[in-house]
Order: C-alpha cells, then sequence, then structure tokens
C-alpha cells in the first residue's frame, strides 16, 4: 500500500504487478457477455477505479457488467478456469478499500446491469432485488407498496443492494430493525466456479440445516459474488417525530438512551449521539445552520420514533422528554416532517465536511453500550495525549454500541506527517477498545485497510475456520483476494 497523488487529493493505492498476460486474460473474456459487458479502454475504466472516500484508488484489469445471473454464471466460470482475479463492485460506497481493484490486476465484476426489483409482496412483507439495484430505488419501490426497507444511511442513494449485504451494512435503524443481517431472507449467489447457489426465498422460519445465507452476508465478496436478495419488509410508518436534544456529557446521554428504550419501547428507531465539536463542524460547513439550541452543550442527540395505528406519537414522545428534565438541558421537537429532516442535516452535514476537504482518519469501532461512555472518555484521553494536534469528530449509533471516532490532521501537514498521524492515533484509538472487549468494525468491514489490525487481534481458530471456508468455496482464491484475509501469496498470514 502506497500513498499517490490523484487528482489533487492524497490518495492510498493497492498496488499489485500487472501481470504480464494481461491481453490474454482479457481475451479469455472476450464474448462471454452481451454488447457492452466488458469494458477494457482508459477512460472506460477510471469511475470503477477508486471509491467515495476518494482515499483508495486501484486501476481495473477490465470491467465486467454481466447483465443476468445466467452472464455472470458464465462469467465466473471462464474467471475460474483461467485464474483471473477478480473483484465484485457495487456502488463503490465502502470505506474499506474492499471493492476497489488490485492496481492493474484483478477483473472488477460490477453489478450495476442486474439492478431490476424482481417481486415486492406486501403480504410477505418481503421483496425480491437484484444486486445492482439502488438501495434508495429499493425503498422508494417498497413504500410505493405501503412497506419500509428500513436499510438507512448516508450514501443509500448510490450504494448497491449486494454491497449492503456483502458488508452486513448498519446505518441509523439498525437499533430498531437490526443490520443488513437481520433483514436478509434469502439469497442467490454465483460461486467462483460459476455455480448458481439459490437460496431466494421468502420464508420467516426454514430451520434446514446450516443456513448458508449467513456466511456470504458480510463476506465482502471473498466467498461468492450476491446477485439477487430476498429482503424483509415492514409496514410504512404514518407517523415519525424527532427531536434534537443537548446534555452536559456522554454518561447522562447513555443514561437517557436506557430511560429512552423503555419509556418509547420498541417505537424508538434512531438514538444518534454527536459531540459539540461535530456541531460547530455543521454550523461553520452548512449554509444557514446556527446554534441549534439556546447555549452550547458538550453532547447532543437525535431522537426519532415512528410508528403507524392510532398512537398519539407527538404526545407519547413530549411524555417522555417532560419526564427526563433532569438529564436533558434543552431541546426541540420538530412541528413538521421538513423540520425533522432538517434537525437530522446537523449530522448529515457534519459527516460529509468534517475532513474540510482533505483525508482524515475514519474509525468504526463498537463497544459494550453499558460501557460506551466510559470508552469514549478514555479514547478522547489517549488520542490528546498522544496526538494533541489533532482534531477528533465523534459521533455514533449508541443504541447499538456503535462509536465513529474520526481523527481530522491539521491544515497544511504534508502527506508522509499525516499517513504518521493516522498510523499512531488509530493505534490509540484500537488500544482502548481492546481494552473494552470491543470491535474494530462496527459496520464498515475489513477489507485492506482494517486487514493488518483484524489478523493482529483475531483468534487463532476463527482464523482457521475463516481459512478453511475460503478454501473450500473459493479453492483458488480468485475472489477479492487480499481482503480481509491475507492474499494467497502471502506464506504466512497468522
Amino acid at each position: 500500500m502506497v500513498v499517490q497523488s490523484f487528482s489533487g487529493r492524497v490518495q492510498v493505492q493497492f498496488m499489485n504487478a500487472v501481470p504480464p498476460n494481461s491481453a490474454s486474460l482479457i481475451a479469455a473474456l472476450t464474448g462471454v457477455l452481451s454488447d457492452g459487458g466488458l469494458l477494457t479502454e482508459a477512460e472506460d475504466l477510471v469511475r470503477y477505479s477508486r471509491d467515495w472516500s476518494g482515499d483508495h484508488f486501484g486501476r481495473p484489469l477490465a470491467v465486467a457488467r454481466p447483465s443476468s445471473v445466467e452472464e455472470m454464471s458464465a462469467l465466473m466460470r471462464r474467471c475460474h478456469a483461467e485464474r483471473i482475479p477478480v473483484v465484485p463492485q457495487g456502488g463503490l460506497t465502502g470505506l474499506v478499500g474492499a471493492a476497489v481493484a488490485a492496481d492493474g490486476n484483478e477483473v472488477v465484476v460490477s453489478l450495476e446491469r442486474m439492478n431490476r426489483i424482481r417481486s415486492i409482496s406486501p403480504i410477505d412483507f418481503a421483496m425480491v432485488v437484484e444486486a445492482g439495484c439502488i438501495l434508495e430505488d429499493a425503498k422508494r419501490a417498497a413504500e410505493e407498496s405501503d412497506c419500509i426497507l428500513p436499510i438507512t444511511f448516508g450514501a443509500q442513494g448510490s450504494c448497491r443492494i449486494g454491497g449492503n449485504v456483502a458488508t452486513n451494512a448498519g446505518g441509523f435503524n439498525v437499533l430498531r430493525y437490526g443490520m443488513t443481517r437481520d433483514l436478509v431472507l434469502g439469497l442467490e449467489v454465483v460461486l467462483a466456479d460459476g455455480r448458481i447457489w439459490n437460496g431466494l426465498k421468502v420464508l420467516r422460519k426454514d430451520n434446514r440445516g446450516y443456513d448458508l445465507k449467513q456466511v456470504f452476508i458480510g463476506s465482502e465478496g471473498t466467498l461468492g459474488i450476491v446477485t439477487a436478495a430476498a429482503l424483509k419488509l415492514f409496514p410504512r410508518p404514518t407517523q415519525i417525530e424527532t427531536a434534537l436534544v443537548g446534555l452536559r456529557s456522554v454518561e447522562d446521554a447513555m443514561a437517557l438512551y436506557a430511560r429512552a428504550r423503555r419509556g418509547c419501547s420498541d417505537l424508538l428507531t434512531a438514538f444518534e449521539l454527536i459531540l459539540r465539536g461535530g456541531i460547530e463542524i455543521t454550523m461553520r460547513e452548512g449554509k444557514d445552520f446556527h446554534e441549534p439550541l439556546g447555549k452550547p452543550y458538550p453532547a447532543y442527540v437525535l431522537i426519532e420514533v415512528s410508528s403507524g395505528g392510532l398512537i398519539d406519537l407527538k404526545d407519547m414522545l413530549l411524555s417522555f422528554l417532560a419526564g427526563v428534565e433532569d438529564l436533558v438541558e434543552d431541546g426541540i421537537v420538530a412541528s413538521t416532517r421538513a423540520q425533522g429532516e432538517r434537525l437530522w442535516l446537523y449530522r448529515e452535514i457534519m459527516v460529509e465536511r468534517q475532513g474540510r476537504g482533505g483525508r482524515y482518519l475514519r474509525t468504526d469501532v463498537s463497544v459494550p453500550i453499558s460501557k460506551l461512555a466510559d470508552f469514549v472518555t478514555d479514547a478522547l484521553f489517549e488520542l490528546g495525549r498522544a496526538r494533541p494536534d489533532a482534531l477528533p469528530v465523534t459521533y455514533g449509533h449508541v443504541g447499538d454500541g456503535n462509536i465513529h471516532l474520526n481523527v481530522v490532521p491539521p491544515e497544511g501537514m504534508a502527506a508522509e506527517a499525516i499517513e504518521h498521524l493516522f498510523e499512531e492515533a488509530e493505534a490509540e484509538i484500537f488500544a482502548v477498545v481492546d481494552r473494552y472487549g470491543g470491535s474494530i468494525s462496527a459496520e464498515h468491514g475489513i477489507g485492506r485497510v482494517k486487514q493488518r489490525a483484524f489478523l493482529d487481534r483475531v483468534d487463532p481458530v476463527a482464523l482457521d475456520l475463516a481459512a478453511g471456508i475460503k478454501d473450500a468455496i473459493d479453492p483458488r482464491h480468485i475472489l477479492s483476494n487480499g481482503r480481509i484475509l491475507a492474499s494467497a501469496s502471502a506464506l504466512d498470514y497468522r
């Protein structure tokens, strides 16, 4: 992994030697796909070469774009026979470099032409969607059937369903609906050798042996290529209420969460923590965004509740907030849905603009919910002690123990110094995560970026089992080689 300048930005590029037989590898794929299915010209490959973050870049050997599961099967049979390395790619919104090609050494398999919604059943509360379907399009289709697909996060306008499944995507609504893993009823997967596993079903109860779909969910494209998914739907809420409250501390925020889980019951959809620094980013970077409450507070929480039926949801939320005045210093409850969406922008603008237009360290950790306040205090202390020149930006989905403690370098810092800062800051944060028995990746995955940290920490038995699964399903290691587990060319990654 090296750092290079690309389009005025400093980026991480994953370098592999271009195979000497690259022309013959491309020739082997010619004719497998329908017209427009194989891209090889340099100008056509550019948009498949870097991810949303702008930090990871790798030029594909070629881009294959199958338009059906049958074409995907034929493509993978050829790649398996010719030992052509591939990396599946969705919307390129991941943050760990999993879907970016090893430079000049892998064929990108884009799912963008497999984007159909195959079926929606408002009685089964289920939909079957192809992997290349953009999440927002799938959500809109569900709403047209008076349902919701609850996977929700900032990149939903460009991420694709297959990537959501392959990375076990999280987001704002995990507190109520769970991770993507909890929403998948069945999968259709093309294996490395081209075989099609048809595990598509909308059954809620099916206890026939191993639940094979779980092997592929969260596997980051290393075990098979998801081509379609059957997903759970839920009744579309007729009421959504949003509040932003200010608190004295993260400890008070967590005490509020414990009471909200009981007071708002299962109607609590989101509970998002933002420290003061994040609000200041939004006020600085967002047009016409001012102090949201009467004065600044050390911590803020976005609370959202939703329901259908005959419940008076606003009265319930106001009653709950009236009973927690010992914790809540001030707050605002949106009077309209538009006002609620504007309150959410305090979080979304902060996420988009936190890096000042340059690189910043993204961490995505989780600890037991009961330990989250202590973790934030200790992690910020250790980071401040080791790197007082860094700007920490802290926020997260605290209802599931997930904190994003990101690090922004000082303005004008040289690229080499930034890399050193990121390495040191990440080590400090991960050391605190370890002390609290947490995870270095709550929802972003491992990919390439977190591989070393993952391998340094993984239980040896778990690693043996994972390697055995990889060897059994992809014995030639042509699928996303070097993601999660070390490259097959490594002599020893244990």
